[in-house]
């Protein structure tokens, strides 16, 4: 299992139309071989970013949704906000799960290595 975490630096007079955006979001990912969840967390200080977290079976899974069509396909549908809505470049973080409390029984992600998109 993995965890993906996309933190991103949006503006806070942004903030109401960025979480529209994912309310309304195509949903593909939904449907994706090995995909847990999705959860978009709000930031409660000032400065930090909102994170889009998902949670994966595997990295073969999550590369899937990456290089698949319906990833083009949700991400156009999603909308987008103009430059001036992010105050920092997003980053992309991707964790192996070593253990959850939820499943005691999970077997850890074996090491995989550095992460390629391509």
């Amino acid at each position: 299992m993995i965890t993906v975490a996309n933190r991103i630096y949006v503006k806070r007079e942004y903030a109401d139309a960025f979480e529209q955006r994912f309310r309304d979001r195509a949903g593909l990912v939904d449907k994706m071989p090995g995909f847990i969840s999705n959860k978009v967390l709000r930031p409660v200080n000032d400065g930090d970013p909102y994170i889009v977290f998902t949670v994966w079976n595997s990295r073969e899974d999550f590369l899937g949704w990456v290089r698949s069509d319906e990833f083009v396909k949700g991400h156009a549908q999603s909308g987008t906000l103009p430059k001036e809505a992010f105050s920092e470049a997003n980053v992309l973080e991707m964790h192996e799960v070593v253990q959850d409390s939820a499943l005691p029984d999970l077997e850890p992600e074996p090491s995989g290595g550095p992460f390629r998109m391509h």
